[in-house]
């Protein structure tokens, strides 16, 4: 089983995954010096603000818009990465966010070692952790470092994280229970199209060969049970290190001749050798399906999810 693990990065103009907590210490830093900053500011008078809205910070916009869609008029949310448009690995923490993140009741990241500086960014707020709650994606759906970490694809995650939000508000907020109980069970069951979607592409296309730029679709892969090619090269790809020359040419070989049914890529990482692969793609009428790490302004979870399934759908459809 290929680990994803961190490998040690060439030098790349996008900074490497496989060296983020570096990458980022700076601007955690300067995040850590804001949260302190405005905690002596504005003091304990800031905790108790007319705005009785629960504060919650997610690290990721789809973990924040299922706190949005449970808690409703009740939360007061702040996602940390909200941008479709950049890579996700990368992030300016801002002092509004640190001063959110300073009195946030709950807090929600994905771990498996794709967020770590959410644990420093915690750290520097531990005084107000008794009365915080914190939810791990990872730690729900019983991953770890070293696995894809790509988890809000896999479609057991956002149940588990739902259910973990529902319990968090009911604790932080019982006069508003029965609203986030009847939200939660709304929430899940318009889940029931994305199973139903991916139950009907495993019924008509499960074993079929495809491949990929980078692992992030992998978890829904497996759902529907796909046969992924090429994961050495998505693994590089992924942390920024020289994909071999073996790797590289086999990926190619399966564009050229048609081996696959769909190449599918992060389209917030598309570097030299991504563009590379595209146009053999085209060439060679393979058709691609861009998905995203981050979920796009002006649409909501499921509708993100379903899209981009859509997509899929009708690309494994062309002959």
């Amino acid at each position: 089983m290929l680990a994803f693990h961190r490998a040690t990065p060439r030098t790349r103009a996008r900074p490497a995954r496989s060296t983020r907590a570096a990458t980022l210490a700076p601007v955690v830093r300067s995040a850590v010096a804001a949260v302190l900053a405005l905690g002596a500011l504005f003091g304990p008078a800031a905790a108790h603000a007319a705005d009785t809205a629960i504060t919650v910070v997610a690290a990721e916009n789809f973990y924040g818009d299922v706190v949005k869609q449970i808690g409703g008029a009740y939360v007061n949310v702040t996602s940390i990465l909200s941008n479709p448009d950049q890579d996700p690995h990368l992030f300016e923490a801002s002092p509004k966010t640190a001063r959110a993140l300073q009195h946030a009741r709950v807090v929600v990241y994905n771990g498996a070692d794709y967020d770590p500086w959410m644990t420093k960014l915690l750290g520097a707020t531990a005084s107000q952790s008794s009365q915080r709650a914190v939810i791990v994606a990872a730690d729900l759906v019983g991953r770890k470092p070293g696995d894809n970490p790509h988890l809000w694809y896999d479609p057991q995650t956002m149940p588990a994280v739902a259910r973990a939000v529902g319990a968090a508000l009911d604790a932080a907020d019982p006069a508003h229970k029965s609203v986030y109980d009847a939200n939660l069970a709304t929430f899940l069951g318009s889940l029931k199209p994305i199973d139903a979607k991916v139950a009907a592409l495993r019924a008509q296309y499960k074993g079929q060969p495809v491949t990929a730029t980078e692992p992030v679709f992998g978890y829904m892969s497996d759902a529907i049970g796909l046969d992924m090619r090429n994961l050495r090269f998505q693994l590089a790809a992924m942390n920024d290190t020289e994909a071999s020359a073996s790797d590289i040419a086999a990926f190619e070989r399966d564009l050229r001749e048609r081996r696959v049914r769909v190449l599918i890529y992060n389209s917030q990482a598309t570097e030299a050798l991504t563009r590379r692969m595209l146009g053999l793609a085209q060439q060679s009428k393979v058709p691609t399906v861009s998905v995203t790490e981050t979920q796009p302004a002006g649409v909501n979870f499921q509708q993100w999810m379903l899209a981009q399934l859509d997509s899929l759908g009708k690309a494994l459809a062309t002959r």
